[in-house]
């Protein structure tokens, strides 16, 4: 008995064993499979989750699985075979190059002309003005459309926040991080274009005394000197003039960009579509951790196709290292083989540092970055550089945190800027990137030197930028940096002016040179520093002034008042931050008055008006500690930001400002306090995209309802 029991249970086990061995090789290729296809799977229903899942059919490209395969069962080898026969079809999406088989969790678009698509694929396309087949090349009628990201969103919990789903993204298989990122492809060759003159030689300089003239027998401790200097327009220069750039995009995907990572990646998008040829592109994204998900890449057509497919497979999940995510873009730019003349890194995060900062820390949290955006951080004894890195910060919502952003960005020569609505952040990076790709001189330096004796160099209010004065005074430096196409800066000086003397026997000068400005700079491809030509600054010393000669000048007028705003507005935000809202207020608006009282004011100057509709923005944003709290406090540092730097950020939900600059109203219109026209035409083509997606989102709906 015992014998004939051991028998039978020696027959099963050996028939289930064989079983086992029979179907190894289907089970190891569903392993296979569901691995890389995890995020495009659809969740199991409670039905299905009582029975075994039905092994997924191998991957069509191993041969040599099917030959292992096809011994198992009848019904298994049909599977492959069907496997197969679409594979025959070319059912694969031109657009990502994957498959295209049905239930994997993504919708299908098939187009008018029969050839079918990943919809996320075909509708990303179609954002970027692609309205043609890209197999075929036929014009489409009937076009796709991504609804935007606060539409309906069936991703939510009963209290109504967003929760992500694997399910839902367009998953890329996760690969391993190099350990080392000298892995960078090589820059493209420039030519140098000869036919054309260089920066150095299209480049304005320009100076203004405070008055035309100073009584003979005055001596002032304090006469301004208003310097301007103007970089020459894209369209004077050949293209190959403008310095390609190494560009890092530092992404926050932390578990709070749920429900904003669809304009985020339109965003992303446009920055990889107006990038040239020669620039190269880094993504890292951060959340609890960072990572490199995108080698310094040349935005070649594969390289664009790679970029995007990169930013499509983004998914929100965990917190947010803001630190950590830094720290691996600098080490992009510090390993990389080649480099490009311009390297620059774009920072968008919308919450605070869960993993480092915290208000007991967050004094000593500029330490934790690297030397290179933050060059306070070098070793004991060690002679500060200027940051090697300059970092562009967005922060948006009313949860980012302000004033570690607007610090990173201004340690680092960077700007700051203020996203109030989601909607807008592609028009910011626009902005952004309007002026990072037209970079025509880099490393400039403005020099005043003394030409008079006694005259003396005083102070030089120049805002973020670094200015050095020796020589007992008779000598300056302002370092500039890099000047966009068409960017221009200006800066008082305060010079003391002795008494007009003469030798013996002869008369005393009607004119007299205070001081020389002469420009250095390094030209963006040729790499050759070269001085630009210089001018004087003079005065009439005359016994006696007339009415005109009293008249203060209207360009050093309207400097000196942002100057003067500038200030208040500082001291306004320092205020605030210790509680003293009223009184920031009170300081808002008697600067308010002393600028309309102004003599530029008085002449209708475009930038006058601009300020004080910025302070009256202040105001309102300051009203009371909620406010404060919610936008005040981003919107004054992106201000501040501006102003130091002198260049164009973003604040608020909008900052279509039309102002006039230049002499009276003489000058040319344009958007935004410091914004050149690369920047201006960047913003205009970034809208102009936005109104005809939503076209297209208007004639999908129509489509719907008909």
């Amino acid at each position: 008995m015992a014998n004939t029991t051991w028998s039978k249970l020696k027959r099963s086990l050996s028939s289930k064993f064989s079983f086992r061995s029979a179907f190894k090789s289907s089970s190891s290729t569903t392993i296979t499979s569901s691995v890389v296809q995890a995020d495009d799977a659809p969740p199991p229903s409670a039905a299905a989750a009582s029975t075994p899942p039905a092994p997924l059919p191998p991957r069509p490209f191993s041969s040599s699985i099917s030959t292992t395969t096809t011994t198992t069962t009848t019904s298994l080898s049909s599977r492959l075979s069907r496997t197969f026969s679409l594979r025959s079809s070319s059912k694969i999406c031109a657009i990502c190059l994957r498959s295209l088989r049905k239930g994997q969790g993504e919708a299908i678009f098939f187009a008018e002309c029969s050839h079918p698509f990943h919809f996320n694929c075909i509708a990303n396309n179609v954002k970027h003005g692609n309205l043609v087949c890209p197999v075929c090349r036929s014009e489409w009628k009937d076009l796709p459309f991504q609804a935007p990201a606060n539409a309906f969103d069936p991703q939510r919990n009963a209290a109504g926040r967003a929760r992500v789903s694997p399910y839902t993204n367009n998953a890329r298989p996760i690969l391993p991080e190099s350990e080392h990122f000298s892995d960078d492809e090589p820059i493209s060759v420039v030519p140098v274009d000869s036919s054309s003159p260089p920066p150095s030689q299209t480049l304005t300089l320009k100076s203004f005394p405070e008055y035309p003239a100073l009584l003979a027998s005055d001596c002032l401790p304090k006469f301004g000197v208003l310097v301007h200097i103007r970089a020459p327009p894209l369209d004077d220069i050949s293209s190959h003039r403008r310095a390609p750039i190494d560009l890092v995009t530092v992404l926050d995907v932390s578990g709070s960009m749920a429900d904003k990572m669809a304009l985020l990646k339109c965003a992303v998008s446009f920055i990889i579509q107006n990038l040239g040829p020669s620039d190269r592109l880094s993504i890292v994204t951060f959340s609890s951790r960072a990572r490199r998900v995108l080698r310094l890449t040349k935005m070649s057509d594969s390289g664009r196709t790679n970029a995007l497919s990169v930013v499509n497979s983004l998914a929100a999940d965990g917190g947010t290292n803001i630190v950590d995510g830094l720290k691996k873009a600098v080490r992009v730019l510090e390993e990389r083989r080649y480099q490009n003349p311009v390297a620059s890194i774009i920072l968008l995060s919308d919450g605070r540092d869960t993993q480092r900062c915290s208000p007991e820390t967050r004094s000593e949290y500029l330490k934790l970055l690297p030397a290179s955006i933050c060059a306070t951080n070098v070793a004991a004894g060690t002679e500060s550089p200027q940051a090697t890195f300059p970092v562009h910060a967005f922060g948006f919502g009313v949860d980012h945190d302000a004033t570690t952003m607007h610090a990173i960005s201004d340690a680092s020569r960077g700007t700051f800027s203020f996203i109030e609505t989601i909607d807008i952040l592609q028009d910011a990076f626009a902005r952004c990137i309007g002026g990072l790709l037209s970079v025509v001189a880099e490393d400039v330096q403005l020099k005043v030197g003394s030409v008079c004796p006694g005259v003396q160099i005083e102070s030089i209010p120049s805002g973020r930028h670094k200015n050095k004065i020796s020589d007992q005074g008779r000598q300056a430096v302002i370092d500039i940096g890099n000047l966009y196409a068409e960017e221009e800066k200006e800066f008082l000086v305060y010079l003391s002016i002795p008494e007009s003397s003469a030798a013996d026997g002869q008369e005393r000068s009607e004119s007299t040179p205070l001081v020389a400005v002469s420009c250095s700079l390094k030209e963006s491809v040729s790499r050759n520093i070269v001085q630009a030509g210089g001018v004087t600054v003079e005065i009439r010393r005359p016994q006696a002034l007339s009415p005109t000669d009293q008249l203060v000048c209207l360009e050093f007028d309207r400097q000196r008042n942002r100057l003067a705003v500038m200030k208040a507005i500082a001291d306004a935000q320092s205020m605030a931050e210790l509680g003293n809202l009223e009184g920031a207020k009170v300081l808002l608006a008697e600067q308010r008055s002393a600028l309309l009282s102004t003599a530029s004011a008085q002449a209708g100057d475009g930038l006058c008006i601009w300020l004080e509709a910025e302070l009256r923005e202040i105001e309102q944003r300051m009203v009371n500690r909620e406010s404060y709290e919610r936008s005040g406090r981003a919107y004054v540092l992106s201000g501040i930001s501006s102003h130091t730097s002198q260049r164009a950020t973003t604040r608020g939900h909008t900052t279509s400002f039309i102002i006039t600059r230049g002499e009276g109203n003489s000058g040319l219109d344009t958007t935004t306090s410091y914004e050149t026209p690369s920047m201006t035409s960047m913003v205009s083509r970034s809208q102009v995209l936005n109104s005809a997606s939503a076209t297209l989102l208007d004639k999908s709906k129509s489509s719907i309802i008909r």
